[in-house]
Protein backbone atom coordinates (compact mmCIF):
# COMPACT_ATOMS: atom_id res chain seq x y z
CA UNK A 1 0.00 0.00 0.00
CA UNK A 2 3.23 2.17 0.12
CA UNK A 3 2.84 4.61 -2.45
CA UNK A 4 -1.38 4.75 -2.62
CA UNK A 5 -3.16 7.17 -0.60
CA UNK A 6 -5.63 4.19 1.46
CA UNK A 7 -8.90 5.57 2.64
CA UNK A 8 -9.64 7.28 5.95
CA UNK A 9 -11.72 3.76 7.01
CA UNK A 10 -9.04 1.50 5.22
CA UNK A 11 -6.54 3.18 7.68
CA UNK A 12 -8.31 3.12 10.74
CA UNK A 13 -9.46 -0.75 9.86
CA UNK A 14 -5.08 -1.17 9.81
CA UNK A 15 -4.93 0.35 13.34
CA UNK A 16 -7.61 -1.78 14.67
CA UNK A 17 -6.00 -5.12 13.55
CA UNK A 18 -2.55 -3.83 15.10
CA UNK A 19 -4.24 -2.40 18.17
CA UNK A 20 -6.56 -5.89 19.10
CA UNK A 21 -3.13 -7.71 18.36
CA UNK A 22 -1.04 -5.84 20.49
CA UNK A 23 -3.83 -5.63 23.41
CA UNK A 24 -4.20 -9.21 23.53
CA UNK A 25 0.25 -9.55 23.95
CA UNK A 26 0.17 -7.00 26.61
CA UNK A 27 -2.79 -7.67 28.57
CA UNK A 28 -1.60 -11.15 28.29
CA UNK A 29 1.69 -10.44 29.84
CA UNK A 30 0.47 -9.37 32.84
CA UNK A 31 -2.75 -11.36 33.59
CA UNK A 32 -1.44 -14.07 34.67
CA UNK A 33 0.30 -12.69 37.82
CA UNK A 34 -2.66 -13.48 39.68
CA UNK A 35 -2.81 -17.00 38.89
CA UNK A 36 0.27 -18.00 40.33
CA UNK A 37 -0.68 -18.92 43.47
CA UNK A 38 -3.87 -21.28 41.54
CA UNK A 39 -1.03 -23.33 39.59
CA UNK A 40 1.25 -23.76 42.72
CA UNK A 41 -1.84 -25.30 44.49
CA UNK A 42 -3.47 -27.62 41.51
CA UNK A 43 0.12 -28.81 40.17
CA UNK A 44 1.88 -29.29 43.55
CA UNK A 45 4.62 -26.91 42.24
CA UNK A 46 6.71 -24.59 44.34
CA UNK A 47 7.15 -20.64 43.40
CA UNK A 48 10.59 -20.76 41.46
CA UNK A 49 8.52 -23.17 38.99
CA UNK A 50 5.05 -21.10 39.01
CA UNK A 51 7.18 -17.95 37.90
CA UNK A 52 8.53 -19.53 34.70
CA UNK A 53 4.75 -18.65 33.70
CA UNK A 54 6.33 -14.74 33.28
CA UNK A 55 10.00 -15.99 32.50
CA UNK A 56 8.86 -18.06 29.77
CA UNK A 57 6.87 -15.25 28.13
CA UNK A 58 9.62 -12.55 28.65
CA UNK A 59 12.90 -14.94 27.27
CA UNK A 60 10.93 -16.27 24.42
CA UNK A 61 9.34 -12.64 23.37
CA UNK A 62 13.02 -10.97 23.95
CA UNK A 63 14.73 -13.93 21.81
CA UNK A 64 12.33 -13.67 18.93
CA UNK A 65 12.57 -9.87 18.28
CA UNK A 66 16.26 -9.81 16.54
CA UNK A 67 14.93 -11.90 13.79
CA UNK A 68 12.02 -10.04 12.95
CA UNK A 69 13.37 -7.39 10.87
CA UNK A 70 14.84 -10.18 8.53
CA UNK A 71 11.81 -12.00 8.67
CA UNK A 72 9.44 -9.18 7.71
CA UNK A 73 11.99 -8.45 5.00
CA UNK A 74 12.05 -12.00 3.02
CA UNK A 75 8.32 -12.67 3.93
CA UNK A 76 6.76 -9.53 4.18
CA UNK A 77 5.77 -7.85 7.07
CA UNK A 78 1.82 -8.67 6.96
CA UNK A 79 2.47 -12.40 6.33
CA UNK A 80 4.75 -12.23 9.27
CA UNK A 81 2.46 -10.29 11.76
CA UNK A 82 -0.42 -12.74 10.99
CA UNK A 83 1.52 -15.84 11.64
CA UNK A 84 2.53 -14.31 15.19
CA UNK A 85 -0.74 -13.70 16.02
CA UNK A 86 -1.85 -17.29 14.45
CA UNK A 87 0.75 -18.89 16.64
CA UNK A 88 -0.71 -16.67 19.74
CA UNK A 89 -3.67 -17.81 19.23
CA UNK A 90 -2.27 -21.61 18.93
CA UNK A 91 -0.25 -20.79 22.37
CA UNK A 92 -3.79 -19.43 23.65
CA UNK A 93 -5.74 -22.58 23.11
CA UNK A 94 -2.56 -25.11 24.25
CA UNK A 95 -2.42 -23.24 27.42
CA UNK A 96 -6.64 -23.65 27.97
CA UNK A 97 -6.44 -27.38 27.50
CA UNK A 98 -2.99 -27.41 29.27
CA UNK A 99 -2.82 -31.34 31.21
CA UNK A 100 0.40 -30.09 33.17
CA UNK A 101 2.59 -27.26 34.31
CA UNK A 102 5.00 -28.08 31.61
CA UNK A 103 2.18 -27.42 29.19
CA UNK A 104 1.18 -24.18 30.44
CA UNK A 105 4.72 -23.13 30.43
CA UNK A 106 4.89 -24.17 26.71
CA UNK A 107 2.17 -22.36 25.67
CA UNK A 108 3.89 -19.55 27.42
CA UNK A 109 7.00 -19.95 25.22
CA UNK A 110 4.39 -20.25 22.24
CA UNK A 111 3.06 -16.30 23.18
CA UNK A 112 6.07 -15.25 23.58
CA UNK A 113 7.97 -16.15 20.34
CA UNK A 114 4.36 -14.68 18.83
CA UNK A 115 4.52 -11.73 20.54
CA UNK A 116 8.23 -10.82 19.42
CA UNK A 117 7.09 -11.08 15.91
CA UNK A 118 4.30 -9.18 16.57
CA UNK A 119 5.48 -6.33 18.66
CA UNK A 120 8.18 -5.13 16.61
CA UNK A 121 5.87 -4.69 13.35
CA UNK A 122 2.95 -3.49 14.83
CA UNK A 123 4.26 -0.14 14.63
CA UNK A 124 6.06 -0.68 11.14
CA UNK A 125 2.37 -1.80 9.39
CA UNK A 126 1.04 1.20 11.25
CA UNK A 127 3.75 3.53 9.75
CA UNK A 128 2.92 2.05 5.93
CA UNK A 129 -0.51 3.55 5.54
CA UNK A 130 0.50 7.21 7.48
CA UNK A 131 2.97 9.88 6.60
CA UNK A 132 5.60 10.92 9.23
CA UNK A 133 3.48 13.85 9.66
CA UNK A 134 0.60 11.65 10.95
CA UNK A 135 2.16 9.32 12.93
CA UNK A 136 2.45 10.59 16.17
CA UNK A 137 -1.61 10.62 16.42
CA UNK A 138 -1.59 6.94 15.44
CA UNK A 139 1.02 6.30 17.32
CA UNK A 140 -0.87 7.83 20.65
CA UNK A 141 -3.82 5.57 20.33
CA UNK A 142 -1.45 2.36 19.82
CA UNK A 143 0.24 3.71 23.15
CA UNK A 144 -2.91 3.40 25.01
CA UNK A 145 -2.92 0.13 24.41
CA UNK A 146 0.57 -0.96 25.45
CA UNK A 147 0.23 1.66 28.42
CA UNK A 148 -3.25 0.55 29.69
CA UNK A 149 -3.01 -3.07 29.14
CA UNK A 150 -0.44 -4.57 31.58
CA UNK A 151 -2.16 -2.60 34.06
CA UNK A 152 -5.75 -3.80 33.12
CA UNK A 153 -4.11 -7.85 33.14
CA UNK A 154 -3.52 -8.23 36.91
CA UNK A 155 -7.66 -7.00 37.20
CA UNK A 156 -8.27 -9.43 34.47
CA UNK A 157 -6.64 -12.10 35.46
CA UNK A 158 -7.46 -11.88 39.19
CA UNK A 159 -11.39 -11.77 38.18
CA UNK A 160 -10.87 -14.95 35.99
CA UNK A 161 -9.57 -16.93 38.55
CA UNK A 162 -11.84 -15.83 41.29
CA UNK A 163 -14.94 -16.68 39.14
CA UNK A 164 -13.79 -18.77 36.66
CA UNK A 165 -10.40 -20.87 36.41
CA UNK A 166 -6.74 -20.36 35.12
CA UNK A 167 -7.90 -22.08 31.89
CA UNK A 168 -9.82 -18.99 30.91
CA UNK A 169 -7.05 -16.66 30.89
CA UNK A 170 -5.69 -18.10 28.41
CA UNK A 171 -9.51 -18.61 26.47
CA UNK A 172 -9.91 -15.14 26.66
CA UNK A 173 -7.46 -14.07 24.02
CA UNK A 174 -8.93 -16.49 20.98
CA UNK A 175 -12.19 -14.43 20.16
CA UNK A 176 -9.94 -11.37 20.24
CA UNK A 177 -6.76 -12.56 18.44
CA UNK A 178 -9.42 -14.31 16.11
CA UNK A 179 -11.76 -10.71 15.18
CA UNK A 180 -7.67 -9.46 15.00
CA UNK A 181 -6.57 -11.95 12.58
CA UNK A 182 -9.85 -11.80 10.07
CA UNK A 183 -9.66 -7.76 10.09
CA UNK A 184 -5.86 -7.95 9.10
CA UNK A 185 -6.09 -11.14 6.33
CA UNK A 186 -8.20 -8.39 4.48
CA UNK A 187 -6.95 -4.65 5.76
CA UNK A 188 -3.13 -5.08 6.78
CA UNK A 189 -0.62 -3.64 3.77
CA UNK A 190 1.15 -5.90 2.23
CA UNK A 191 4.23 -3.77 1.40
CA UNK A 192 6.78 -5.90 -1.13
CA UNK A 193 9.17 -8.32 0.36
CA UNK A 194 12.52 -6.50 -0.46
CA UNK A 195 15.10 -8.83 -2.02
CA UNK A 196 16.33 -11.80 0.24
CA UNK A 197 19.68 -11.70 1.71
CA UNK A 198 21.94 -14.21 3.12
CA UNK A 199 20.58 -15.21 7.01
CA UNK A 200 23.34 -14.04 9.39
CA UNK A 201 23.20 -17.11 11.73
CA UNK A 202 26.44 -16.18 13.72
CA UNK A 203 24.50 -12.89 14.47
CA UNK A 204 21.60 -14.87 15.27
CA UNK A 205 22.99 -17.47 17.85
CA UNK A 206 25.01 -14.80 19.46
CA UNK A 207 22.06 -12.15 20.06
CA UNK A 208 19.65 -14.81 20.95
CA UNK A 209 21.74 -16.92 23.44
CA UNK A 210 23.08 -13.42 23.97
CA UNK A 211 19.66 -11.82 25.56
CA UNK A 212 18.43 -14.84 26.65
CA UNK A 213 20.88 -15.69 28.62
CA UNK A 214 20.58 -12.14 30.41
CA UNK A 215 17.21 -12.42 30.86
CA UNK A 216 17.12 -15.74 32.21
CA UNK A 217 20.06 -14.74 34.88
CA UNK A 218 18.61 -11.30 35.30
CA UNK A 219 15.17 -12.97 36.70
CA UNK A 220 17.21 -15.13 39.15
CA UNK A 221 18.83 -12.23 40.95
CA UNK A 222 16.17 -11.44 43.64
CA UNK A 223 19.12 -10.57 46.52
CA UNK A 224 22.44 -10.06 47.52
CA UNK A 225 23.06 -14.06 47.56
CA UNK A 226 21.90 -14.50 44.13
CA UNK A 227 24.18 -11.43 43.07
CA UNK A 228 26.88 -12.82 44.23
CA UNK A 229 26.90 -16.89 43.07
CA UNK A 230 29.30 -18.17 40.84
CA UNK A 231 27.18 -19.27 38.48
CA UNK A 232 24.95 -16.66 37.93
CA UNK A 233 28.32 -14.25 37.82
CA UNK A 234 29.34 -16.78 35.14
CA UNK A 235 26.26 -16.41 33.33
CA UNK A 236 25.86 -12.88 32.99
CA UNK A 237 29.78 -12.95 31.90
CA UNK A 238 28.62 -15.08 28.89
CA UNK A 239 25.99 -13.14 28.30
CA UNK A 240 27.65 -9.78 28.02
CA UNK A 241 30.38 -11.43 26.05
CA UNK A 242 27.97 -13.01 23.29
CA UNK A 243 26.12 -9.71 23.00
CA UNK A 244 29.53 -8.04 22.61
CA UNK A 245 30.74 -10.62 19.68
CA UNK A 246 27.16 -9.67 18.56
CA UNK A 247 28.17 -6.03 17.78
CA UNK A 248 31.25 -6.38 16.76
CA UNK A 249 29.87 -9.15 14.31
CA UNK A 250 26.76 -7.00 13.04
CA UNK A 251 29.37 -3.93 12.24
CA UNK A 252 31.27 -5.59 10.04
CA UNK A 253 28.81 -8.40 7.89
CA UNK A 254 27.97 -7.16 4.89
CA UNK A 255 24.78 -8.26 5.86
CA UNK A 256 23.79 -8.40 9.26
CA UNK A 257 21.09 -9.25 11.15
CA UNK A 258 20.16 -6.27 12.85
CA UNK A 259 21.88 -3.25 11.18
CA UNK A 260 23.43 -1.20 14.10
CA UNK A 261 24.43 1.73 11.61
CA UNK A 262 20.85 2.85 12.32
CA UNK A 263 22.47 4.51 15.42
CA UNK A 264 24.70 6.92 13.68
CA UNK A 265 21.65 8.79 12.79
CA UNK A 266 21.23 11.14 16.45
CA UNK A 267 17.72 11.34 16.17
CA UNK A 268 17.87 7.44 16.69
CA UNK A 269 19.62 7.29 19.25
CA UNK A 270 18.65 10.30 21.49
CA UNK A 271 15.09 8.27 21.40
CA UNK A 272 16.35 4.87 22.47
CA UNK A 273 18.42 6.95 25.39
CA UNK A 274 15.09 8.73 26.55
CA UNK A 275 13.18 5.39 26.04
CA UNK A 276 15.73 3.56 28.41
CA UNK A 277 15.59 6.56 31.11
CA UNK A 278 11.84 6.07 31.35
CA UNK A 279 11.90 2.34 31.45
CA UNK A 280 14.29 2.68 34.58
CA UNK A 281 11.78 5.33 35.85
CA UNK A 282 8.64 2.73 34.99
CA UNK A 283 9.72 -0.50 36.22
CA UNK A 284 11.78 0.77 38.89
CA UNK A 285 8.49 2.33 40.55
CA UNK A 286 6.82 -0.74 39.91
CA UNK A 287 8.91 -2.39 42.67
CA UNK A 288 9.19 0.27 44.96
CA UNK A 289 5.57 1.56 44.99
CA UNK A 290 3.92 -1.73 46.77
CA UNK A 291 7.18 -1.45 49.71
CA UNK A 292 6.60 2.21 49.98
CA UNK A 293 2.84 1.86 50.24
CA UNK A 294 2.75 -1.49 52.34
CA UNK A 295 5.66 -1.46 54.61
CA UNK A 296 6.24 2.23 55.25
CA UNK A 297 2.88 3.99 55.12
CA UNK A 298 0.42 0.63 55.72
CA UNK A 299 -1.44 0.59 52.90
CA UNK A 300 -3.48 -2.46 51.77
CA UNK A 301 -2.73 -4.38 48.42
CA UNK A 302 -6.09 -2.38 46.77
CA UNK A 303 -4.77 1.05 47.05
CA UNK A 304 -1.22 0.01 45.76
CA UNK A 305 -3.29 -1.35 42.55
CA UNK A 306 -4.94 2.01 42.33
CA UNK A 307 -2.28 4.09 42.51
CA UNK A 308 -0.32 2.08 39.86
CA UNK A 309 -3.68 2.13 38.07
CA UNK A 310 -3.61 5.66 38.14
CA UNK A 311 0.07 5.69 36.70
CA UNK A 312 -0.85 3.32 33.61
CA UNK A 313 -4.73 5.28 32.77
CA UNK A 314 -3.01 8.67 32.23
CA UNK A 315 -0.39 7.70 30.46
CA UNK A 316 -2.59 6.18 28.22
CA UNK A 317 -4.63 9.35 28.23
CA UNK A 318 -2.00 11.63 27.24
CA UNK A 319 -0.35 9.74 24.75
CA UNK A 320 -2.60 10.82 22.43
CA UNK A 321 -1.67 14.67 23.32
CA UNK A 322 1.89 13.69 23.13
CA UNK A 323 1.37 12.04 19.73
CA UNK A 324 -0.55 15.30 18.31
CA UNK A 325 2.21 17.53 19.52
CA UNK A 326 4.99 15.50 17.83
CA UNK A 327 3.07 15.69 14.80
CA UNK A 328 2.21 19.45 15.41
CA UNK A 329 5.77 21.20 16.67
CA UNK A 330 8.02 17.96 16.78
CA UNK A 331 9.44 16.10 19.40
CA UNK A 332 11.48 18.72 21.73
CA UNK A 333 8.58 20.36 23.72
CA UNK A 334 6.38 17.34 24.42
CA UNK A 335 9.34 14.83 24.61
CA UNK A 336 11.01 17.51 27.47
CA UNK A 337 7.75 18.50 29.45
CA UNK A 338 6.56 14.80 29.95
CA UNK A 339 10.45 13.83 31.02
CA UNK A 340 10.55 17.06 33.44
CA UNK A 341 6.98 15.81 34.63
CA UNK A 342 7.94 12.55 35.67
CA UNK A 343 10.99 13.53 37.14
CA UNK A 344 9.72 15.88 39.60
CA UNK A 345 7.34 13.85 40.68
CA UNK A 346 9.24 10.47 41.21
CA UNK A 347 11.98 12.79 43.31
CA UNK A 348 8.72 14.03 44.97
CA UNK A 349 8.66 10.58 46.57
CA UNK A 350 11.81 10.71 48.11
CA UNK A 351 10.75 13.76 49.76
CA UNK A 352 6.99 12.67 50.99
CA UNK A 353 7.91 11.19 54.21
CA UNK A 354 6.53 8.31 56.33
CA UNK A 355 3.21 10.99 56.61
CA UNK A 356 2.23 10.57 52.66
CA UNK A 357 -0.82 10.98 51.96
CA UNK A 358 -3.00 8.17 49.97
CA UNK A 359 -4.54 11.27 47.42
CA UNK A 360 -0.41 12.66 47.50
CA UNK A 361 0.15 9.13 46.23
CA UNK A 362 -2.30 8.74 43.88
CA UNK A 363 -1.51 12.63 42.57
CA UNK A 364 2.35 11.84 42.21
CA UNK A 365 1.56 8.60 40.62
CA UNK A 366 -0.87 9.82 38.18
CA UNK A 367 2.05 12.98 37.05
CA UNK A 368 3.82 10.52 36.19
CA UNK A 369 1.35 9.01 33.91
CA UNK A 370 1.31 11.99 31.99
CA UNK A 371 5.24 11.99 31.55
CA UNK A 372 5.06 8.73 30.39
CA UNK A 373 2.21 9.91 28.17
CA UNK A 374 3.72 13.14 26.67
CA UNK A 375 7.47 11.51 26.42
CA UNK A 376 7.82 7.51 26.15
CA UNK A 377 5.68 6.57 22.93
CA UNK A 378 6.00 9.80 21.38
CA UNK A 379 9.86 9.81 21.26
CA UNK A 380 9.68 6.35 20.25
CA UNK A 381 8.06 7.35 17.58
CA UNK A 382 10.07 10.35 16.45
CA UNK A 383 13.07 8.18 16.66
CA UNK A 384 11.29 5.65 13.96
CA UNK A 385 10.65 8.40 11.62
CA UNK A 386 14.42 10.10 12.08
CA UNK A 387 15.93 5.84 9.86
CA UNK A 388 14.86 4.61 6.66
CA UNK A 389 11.51 3.24 6.32
CA UNK A 390 12.58 -0.31 5.51
CA UNK A 391 15.03 -0.10 8.41
CA UNK A 392 11.95 0.97 10.98
CA UNK A 393 10.87 -2.68 12.32
CA UNK A 394 14.84 -3.26 12.58
CA UNK A 395 14.67 -0.41 14.68
CA UNK A 396 11.29 -0.75 16.67
CA UNK A 397 13.41 -4.41 17.66
CA UNK A 398 16.17 -2.75 18.88
CA UNK A 399 14.49 -0.17 20.68
CA UNK A 400 12.18 -3.30 22.21
CA UNK A 401 15.42 -5.36 23.27
CA UNK A 402 17.08 -2.68 25.00
CA UNK A 403 13.73 -1.74 27.22
CA UNK A 404 13.24 -5.14 28.20
CA UNK A 405 16.72 -5.57 29.18
CA UNK A 406 17.24 -2.34 30.82
CA UNK A 407 13.67 -2.88 32.64
CA UNK A 408 14.91 -6.22 34.35
CA UNK A 409 18.48 -4.37 35.19
CA UNK A 410 16.36 -1.32 36.54
CA UNK A 411 14.47 -3.76 39.04
CA UNK A 412 17.46 -5.95 40.04
CA UNK A 413 19.43 -2.55 41.03
CA UNK A 414 16.47 -1.15 42.47
CA UNK A 415 16.11 -4.50 44.42
CA UNK A 416 19.60 -5.07 45.63
CA UNK A 417 19.79 -1.50 46.64
CA UNK A 418 16.99 -1.72 48.77
CA UNK A 419 17.97 -4.50 50.69
CA UNK A 420 21.19 -3.64 51.07
CA UNK A 421 20.81 0.16 52.59
CA UNK A 422 17.81 -0.98 54.61
CA UNK A 423 20.07 -3.63 56.65
CA UNK A 424 22.67 -1.38 56.75
CA UNK A 425 20.26 1.18 58.66
CA UNK A 426 19.20 -1.54 60.46
CA UNK A 427 22.20 -2.92 61.68
CA UNK A 428 22.99 1.89 62.82
CA UNK A 429 19.61 0.73 65.12
CA UNK A 430 16.71 2.38 62.75
CA UNK A 431 13.37 1.36 63.15
CA UNK A 432 12.25 -1.60 60.30
CA UNK A 433 9.73 1.36 59.10
CA UNK A 434 12.08 3.60 59.03
CA UNK A 435 15.02 1.83 57.15
CA UNK A 436 12.66 0.91 54.48
CA UNK A 437 10.87 4.40 54.10
CA UNK A 438 14.86 6.21 54.25
CA UNK A 439 16.01 3.23 51.84
CA UNK A 440 13.28 3.93 49.26
CA UNK A 441 13.74 7.78 49.57
CA UNK A 442 17.29 7.88 48.05
CA UNK A 443 16.02 5.30 45.30
CA UNK A 444 12.92 7.62 44.48
CA UNK A 445 15.83 10.94 44.62
CA UNK A 446 18.10 8.76 42.32
CA UNK A 447 15.81 7.64 40.10
CA UNK A 448 14.41 11.47 39.33
CA UNK A 449 18.43 12.41 39.05
CA UNK A 450 18.65 10.02 36.10
CA UNK A 451 15.33 11.77 34.50
CA UNK A 452 16.27 15.06 35.43
CA UNK A 453 19.78 14.52 33.80
CA UNK A 454 17.70 12.64 30.59
CA UNK A 455 15.99 15.71 30.03
CA UNK A 456 18.03 17.88 28.24
CA UNK A 457 18.45 15.17 25.67
CA UNK A 458 15.23 15.72 24.25
CA UNK A 459 16.27 19.49 23.68
CA UNK A 460 18.54 18.18 20.88
CA UNK A 461 15.95 16.39 18.41
CA UNK A 462 16.08 18.74 15.61
CA UNK A 463 13.05 21.28 15.01
CA UNK A 464 9.84 21.06 13.33
CA UNK A 465 11.03 21.23 9.39
CA UNK A 466 14.32 20.22 9.70
CA UNK A 467 15.70 17.37 7.66
CA UNK A 468 15.65 13.77 10.27
CA UNK A 469 17.59 12.14 7.56
CA UNK A 470 19.98 13.37 4.68
CA UNK A 471 19.96 11.32 1.65
CA UNK A 472 23.48 10.70 1.58
CA UNK A 473 22.88 9.15 5.31
CA UNK A 474 19.70 6.69 3.37
CA UNK A 475 21.92 5.30 0.91
CA UNK A 476 24.56 4.54 3.58
CA UNK A 477 21.90 2.72 5.51
CA UNK A 478 20.77 0.62 2.72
Amino acid sequence: MRGQSPQPAARRLVVATVLLGTLAVSLNNTALNPAIPAFITVFGIDAVTASWVITAFMISMGMTMPVTAWLGNRCGKKRVYLSGLALFLAGSCIGAVAPSMAWVIAARCIQGVAGGLMIPLSLALVFEVYPKEERGRVSGWWGMAVMLAPALGPVVGGLLVQFSSWHALFAVNIPVGVLGWAIGWYWLPSPPARAPQQFDWQGFVLVTLGVGLLLATLSRLKGMAALTDPFNLALVATALFCLALFVRVELRTPAPLLNLHIFAEPSYSLSVAVVVAQSVGMFGCVVLLPLLMQTVLGYGAMWTGVALFSTALFASIFSTLGGRLLDRHGPRAGVAAGMLCSALATMAFGFAGAGASLWLIVTLMAARGVGLGLSYIPVTTAGLNAIPEHLVTEGSAMNNILRRVTASLAVVAVSIYYELRRAQLLAHGAAPAGASGAALNEIFIAIGLLLLLTLPLALLFPKPGELQLTNQKKDEYA
